[in-house]
């Protein structure tokens, strides 16, 4: 049985804008379905809203467009969730208690992520905070 993840925005940019990295070779573990990474709204949202910002578009060279594409190619490769639990206070950092909360909902054994607030936590509620690397060498024992 593959582990559920769910994988935080930062890791969602970040295979976006940086194919053949680590991020991105999560993404294609969960498109080899060696993975079921969970996709809520508020996560889409953000990664859409960060993505969408004028002055990446110019460094990287990419359209609206092209983030359309890629949130409807999330949509379809993700299982969706929708009603999360209301967390708070859980991490410094407000906007991180979506991941918890999405993490939680979706029953996820690791939220994968560069975000030191959570990697700090370690786990919640027996739900593994790790980086895309770690993750990766995990998948190996998967197999």
């Amino acid at each position: 049985m593959s582990p559920r993840v769910v994988l935080d925005s930062t890791i969602l940019v970040s295979a976006f804008l940086t194919l053949g990295g680590a991020a991105d070779a999560v993404l294609q573990a969960a498109m080899d379905e060696r993975c079921t990474c969970i996709l809520a709204d508020p996560i889409g949202e953000e990664t859409t809203r960060r993505l969408l910002d004028p002055r990446l578009q110019r460094r990287y060279a990419y359209s609206a467009s092209d983030v359309a594409a890629y949130a409807a190619l999330l949509r379809s490769a993700f299982l969706h969730i929708t009603d999360l639990p209301s967390l708070t206070g859980i991490v410094r950092d407000p906007n991180d208690d979506m991941i918890l909360a999405s993490a939680v909902a979706a029953s996820a054994a690791y939220v994968v992520t560069r975000d030191q607030d959570l990697l700090s936590l370690a786990s919640y509620e027996g739900i593994t905070m790790i980086t895309p690397e770690a993750f990766l060498a995990l998948l190996r024992g998967y197999i």
